[in-house]
């Protein structure tokens, strides 16, 4: 008796538990299926900040992985490919970059270069969603804001070794205090998508134009994060013939930046030259003759080291 009991309570408990399986994953198979459902709920905020580091699988979709932002509004895309000037180009949405449907329960972009992308959309939160794409086995993590909420200057450092790519140099402006040492004689540096990790240095006098500068040094940089700091980094460099220079590093505005050199505790302010405008999928084929190194970027997971900061 007491063995029936238990077996027809464990078949209720069982019962039940699979009754509410059904009761939470049903809502959401049904509204999969619903294509107004989709296009409401992609055009639902102006902005969908594109979470790369987040994303999963082997494939790449190019106008995706390109984009910081992408927008989907009245059938058009749009999408910030670019730091720089993010928040004014487009009135905030960027440029358009394709259109967008809903057609059998998927999400149907068709890109002005790279063609026709379906995704899966699946809704994570409130404001997150997924956009699978089955045929390249890839998952992509976006986050919404309306304009006004989004939060540029987290976007900046988020991205900061984007940040610095989008010129071709950067310009010594200004150093203050601090005790002399060999930097003080390099006036201009370059960050280009080369292995994500590649700059160069100058020692050309100031004004020198961008095409006639020539770089002194190459090495591999590095970016860390700071313990308790959403606005500052450290950005370490090590150069080719083995010195290695440290900075925290900080930024003004979208076109200004500002080292702190740790050992000689001098600042020392870059202003960036001839900005790369990402607007294709290998960016301006001009500025990339002029520049000679920039061949397109492709944006890649950035898993940054933590420091604590020296006071």
């Amino acid at each position: 008796m007491k063995s029936s009991k238990l077996l027809l309570t464990m078949m209720l408990i069982k019962t039940l538990f699979s009754s509410c399986i059904l009761f939470t994953e049903e809502p959401f198979e049904d509204l999969s299926q619903n294509n107004l459902y989709i296009k409401e709920i992609v055009s639902e905020y102006d902005l969908w900040y594109i979470d790369y580091h987040r994303t999963l699988g082997d494939g790449d979709i190019p106008f995706v992985s390109r984009a910081f932002t992408m927008s989907f509004v009245n059938g058009i895309v749009y999408a910030n490919n670019n730091i720089v000037d993010i928040g004014n180009t487009g009135n905030g949405f960027g440029i358009a970059v394709g259109t967008y449907n809903s057609f059998n329960g998927l999400l149907e972009v068709n890109h002005h270069i790279d063609g026709p992308s379906n995704f899966e959309v699946m809704v994570l939160s409130n404001n997150e969603i997924s956009l699978y794409n089955p045929i390249e086995n890839v998952n992509y993590y976006l986050i919404g804001y309306q304009i006004p909420e989004f939060d540029y200057e987290n976007l900046f450092y988020e991205n900061i070794e984007y940040f610095l790519q989008e010129y071709i140099d950067w310009e010594k402006t200004a150093a203050a205090d601090g005790i002399p040492n060999p930097f003080d004689n390099e006036n201009y540096m370059a960050f280009t998508p080369e292995n994500m990790t590649t700059f160069y240095s100058s020692k050309d006098n100031f004004n020198t134009q961008i095409n006639d500068v020539y770089w002194n040094f190459i090495g591999e940089y590095e970016v860390y994060d700071i313990r308790g700091y959403e606005d500052l980094k450290i950005l370490t460099l090590n150069y080719d013939d083995g010195d290695i220079e440290e900075f925290e590093l900080s930024i003004i505005n979208d076109g200004e930046i500002q080292l702190y050199h740790l050992s000689s505790k001098t600042t020392y302010r870059f202003s960036g030259r001839g900005f790369m405008y990402y607007s294709k999928r290998e960016g301006s084929k001009k500025e990339a003759k002029n520049s000679g190194r920039n061949e397109g970027r492709k944006r890649t997971k950035v898993s940054r080291k933590t420091k604590h900061r020296s006071l």
